[in-house]
């Protein structure tokens, strides 16, 4: 199968597996579109056996700052689990503050896609359009190219989706997968704010 893959398809292994939205449209693009070997890759990775708590409440957890050592840049994040037990561990807080530092330094726009400003992307898209245009790109791939620069522009400012800083090999959503898989709960980031001396929301 080739081609984009469908908002159905994701929504469909979504549903069998728990698993986030970017976990599944990995799978199914590294799986050619077949729903059957992507739910097998996200199994094998335990992404779907750890994200399939994602439907189990996680109502506790911690909330946990950071502030840089030059004092101009400071972050309080609420990190969600299922049970005080867990909220409690150093595994837990660990998690919470390295997020923390990563927020501190990457500077996310926001928790994920879903939660960008519309406006914004339409932006950015309006501009990534006129920049394939003047570049004399073929009208048929115009499109793709600039689906493809949309996506590096969430990878690089949605928090779940960003590369952690201590490991880029892995994001900030895989990051909180492990977390949930080693811990065995439910585990959300729930949300954040960032401050930086002089410069305004």
């Amino acid at each position: 199968m080739s081609g984009k893959i469908s908002a159905k398809d994701v929504a469909s292994l979504r549903a069998q597996t728990g698993a986030g939205m970017m976990d599944c449209k990995k799978a199914l693009t590294e799986a050619g579109g077949d729903l059957a070997k992507a739910l097998d890759a996200l199994r094998t990775k335990g992404i779907a056996s750890a994200e399939k708590r994602s439907g189990r409440s996680a109502s506790e957890g911690i909330v946990a700052n950071y502030m840089h050592f030059n004092g101009q840049v400071g972050v309080m994040i609420e990190v969600n689990c299922e049970t005080d037990f867990v909220a409690r561990t150093d595994d837990f807080a660990a998690l919470a503050k390295d997020i923390a530092i990563h927020i501190a330094s990457a500077n996310p726009i926001a928790l994920n896609e879903e939660d960008v400003d519309a406006e914004l992307v339409s932006r950015e898209r309006a501009i990534y359009e006129q920049q394939v245009a003047e570049q004399g790109k073929p009208e048929q791939v115009r499109e793709k190219i600039v689906d493809g620069k949309i996506k590096k522009f969430f990878s690089e400012r949605v928090l779940l989706q960003q590369a952690f800083v201590k490991d880029d090999k892995k994001t900030i959503g895989e990051l909180v997968t492990e977390a949930a898989t080693k811990l065995g709960e439910n585990i959300q980031v729930k949300r954040f704010v960032r401050y930086e001396v002089g410069v305004e929301d």
